[in-house]
């Protein structure tokens, strides 16, 4: 009979326990850390209109500080594919237009998809331009 007693009062701590757990407010319980997933910090420079600064960008589900989360995630889930990368720079061979597409830079860092990230982007030629314009809304439309 002494076996069943540790067995039992085991087994009613940890009913306590969880039942406490059930009563704790959604605020309480949202309040701890978040699983690792899909997480960007977007910095942008001279784009004008509004656009500088820093973001955070959260996907699945989308959210954050960015101005677009929803857009942004599904934007930068229809360029994920298997083999490549929708933060890859320019090629170095690249044959690319001297065209200047104005001032503003970005960087984008964190990880998608399981890999880390850490871009930089510029509207130098364009080439440079072409990069930018494929990663929107992740980025700003430079109103520059």
């Amino acid at each position: 009979m002494s076996r069943r007693r540790p067995v039992l009062a085991t087994a009613l701590t940890a009913a306590a326990s969880l039942a406490a757990l059930s009563v704790l407010p959604a605020s309480a319980q949202e309040s701890g850390p978040r699983p690792a997933g899909d997480h960007l910090t977007v910095t942008v420079s001279h784009a004008g209109g509004g656009a500088d600064g820093t973001r955070e960008l959260y996907c699945h589900p989308a959210r954050g500080s960015h101005t677009d989360p929803r857009g942004a995630c599904d934007a930068l889930d229809k360029l994920t594919r298997w083999g490549k990368d929708p933060f890859a720079p320019v090629p170095a061979d690249s044959m690319c237009t001297m065209q200047y597409g104005g001032p503003a830079t970005a960087q984008v860092k964190g990880v998608w998809a399981g890999r880390p990230v850490d871009a930089r982007y510029s509207r130098t030629n364009g080439c440079e331009i072409d990069r930018w314009k494929n990663l929107t809304p992740v980025l700003p439309d430079p109103k520059g």
